[in-house]
């Protein structure tokens, strides 16, 4: 997100706690404020210093079974970080404000395709998090004279380069990563879902897509636009998870890759797809990159990190 915004030509400061935060990926001339959104002083200072005239809100906890098993710090962090920190906008006169949500909000649609219209049913309290988010969002907007936009992500993967790949293991495409390096069957878990394939289908999109459109959000914002929009982000095309994982084997050179299925896992929908019409018509967005994209890329990054 910092490099798409330098490149556009916009000026940039990152306020990170850096509990998982990497300070070197950010380019040289990007100042780093090393604090917590719940610091509010520190927020003050920052806002201050820097004549903060908007926000691009990336910072949560994120990994669903830790939210369940540890939900107080998932609202503390997720919601309360989140009230400090619009608390600090309005009073710094802050009137842009660009929110990364997530497809976790929906819950487990029953739907071909996910508008932003399909009812809201979170599952797991990182899920209710996201929601509670949006609504703190677009009240302080309303209360505050702030232009807000709340991105849904779906099911991000890839790396904009290989040395900015996630170091973590808890999606999809490292996980299998994982078990292909220690020369083990990729794990599938449930093949009797009502889908072509038995596997869930799900909407892959790459971060680079991810960060043009927080870029197009905030472009958006700044050209004057007022009041709140919320829009998915996603290619609008699903794909099995045992395609995806015949896909990675084929980009890694493991053509005779076969999957071993597990059971199911307790919440895990059928199909999550987004329907990206609403963000194509809002804010001239589409995804640019295919889905072999994301495995390369995810692979240049995980092979980086695993063979140094």
């Amino acid at each position: 997100m910092v490099r798409a915004m330098v490149r556009a030509g916009e000026r940039v400061v990152v306020l990170d706690d850096l509990s998982t935060g990497i300070p070197e990926r950010l380019p040289e001339e990007v100042p780093l404020v090393r604090a917590s959104v719940l610091d509010r002083a520190a927020l003050d200072r920052a806002f201050a210093e820097h004549e903060v005239t908007g926000v691009v809100h990336l910072a949560a906890k994120k990994q669903v079974g830790e939210s369940v098993e540890q939900p107080l710090r998932y609202y503390r962090e997720n919601v309360h970080g989140l009230e400090v920190l619009l608390g600090a906008c309005a009073d710094a006169g802050v009137r842009r404000f660009v929110f990364s949500s997530s497809a976790a909000v929906y819950g487990m649609p029953d739907v071909d395709l996910v508008t932003e219209d399909t009812p809201c049913v979170p599952i797991n309290p990182y899920g209710e998090t996201k929601l509670a988010g949006e609504w703190l969002v677009r009240a302080a907007g309303r209360a505050h004279g702030m232009g807000t936009v709340c991105l849904r992500y779906f099911n991000v993967a890839g790396a904009a380069a290989p040395e900015l790949a996630d170091v973590g293991v808890y999606n999809l495409v490292p996980m299998v990563f994982e078990r292909l390096d220690a020369g083990e069957a990729p794990l599938v878990f449930g093949d009797d879902y009502p889908t072509p394939d038995g596997t869930c289908v799900r909407d892959f999109i790459h971060v680079e897509d991810i960060a043009s459109a927080h870029l197009a959000a905030a472009r958006r914002l700044a050209d004057g636009a007022t009041g709140d929009l919320t829009v998915n982000i996603g290619r609008g095309e699903g794909v099995s998870v045992r395609e995806m994982v015949t896909r990675i084997g084929r980009v890694t050179g493991h053509e005779d890759v076969e999957p071993q299925v597990r059971e199911r896992r307790a919440g895990d929908p059928a199909r999550v797809v987004a329907s990206a019409e609403r963000i194509a018509k809002e804010l001239g967005w589409s995804a640019r990159h295919e889905v072999d994209e994301m495995i390369a890329s995810a692979w240049a990054g995980w092979r980086l990190r695993n063979d140094g």
